[in-house]
């Protein structure tokens, strides 16, 4: 039989099958000799042991369209980073690594900006203007109040969907309105730290509409890209129409002269809290960052 992977916890895969149910199943040992490891999200061939007890044994993993390491999953259609507008306040840098490292993994990503019903009109012009010329799409929701879930629910139709980001920012309370029940086990943001407590522990795919998953994860604080140092400009789509006319065919954007990407912020044409943050990120490339 054929399902999907959509949990797995402490060496059992919880297998979906269309019809049949949820099997909890064990994977053969030729895997681990083999040094693969099966990944939720992944499609897989599985021998039933106990059709009354949905139990089962996954024997094959069926070929992988893409997979990423965090969070740990594959066949991703898309991302949606989540971030607060307010409580807890927004972490632009860490957004950006966020979006580098998807960008870098090839996979479409979005930023959807929760708690919309705690900012001003003034507050969402002013990330609009941070983002506006990245290419990166982005929705402004409150899981309260209902703002924004509709647009966000044709987003994510017929579609794969990881959601990531930090703790604290409404990633649980967010698929509770999704799946239209208490699915995901949600808890106060500590007033101390402005982060989420007794949250996501670990990836799970969750079916909310025929063909359409969303993967939550574990929330993050820190996301080092370090790896990504010499590309990590091509993320940056804003410096496109730059690219190609600074002084130096090899400048970096950071400390060259006559660079059209600096001259560029000067004058406004791209935000300059991006190209702070790209700065940032560019120079600590090498020296990973906990926030």
């Amino acid at each position: 039989m054929t399902g999907k992977i959509v949990k797995g916890i402490a060496g059992f895969y919880y297998v979906n099958i269309d019809s049949e149910g949820t099997f909890e199943c064990n994977a053969k040992g030729a895997f681990r000799n083999e040094g693969t490891k099966p990944l939720v999200g992944d499609d897989v061939e599985m021998d039933v042991i106990d059709k009354d007890k949905l139990t089962g044994n996954v024997v094959r993993i069926l070929p992988r369209r893409n997979d990423l390491i965090r969070p740990a999953c594959a066949n991703v259609d898309q991302a949606i980073v989540i971030f607060a507008v307010k409580t807890p306040e927004p972490n632009l840098n860490l957004l950006d690594r966020f979006l580098i490292y998807m960008d870098k993994e090839e996979i479409p990503c979005s930023v959807c900006f929760n708690k919309a019903d705690l900012s001003t009109k003034d507050e969402e012009a002013l990330f609009r203007s941070v983002y506006e010329k990245s290419g990166i799409p982005f929705f402004f929701i409150s899981t309260k109040t209902g703002e924004g879930m509709e647009e966000l629910r044709q987003n994510l139709y017929g579609k794969t969907t990881v959601l990531a980001g930090p703790s604290g920012v409404g990633k649980s309370s967010l698929i509770n309105v999704l799946c239209g029940e208490s699915t995901m086990e949600t808890g106060a943001v500590s007033r101390k730290t402005d982060r989420g407590k007794h949250t996501t522990r670990h990836v799970e795919l969750l079916n909310i509409d025929r063909g359409t998953y969303i993967l939550d994860t574990p929330g993050f604080t820190s996301l080092d890209i370090f790896e990504f140092k010499d590309d990590v400009k091509y993320c940056y789509r804003e410096f496109e129409p730059y690219e190609g006319t600074c002084r130096f065919r090899t400048c970096m954007h950071i400390s060259e002269p006559g660079c059209a990407v600096k001259e560029a912020v000067e004058k406004g044409l791209i935000n300059r809290l991006r190209y702070e943050s790209y700065v940032r990120i560019y120079n600590e490339a090498k020296r990973p960052i906990n926030y």
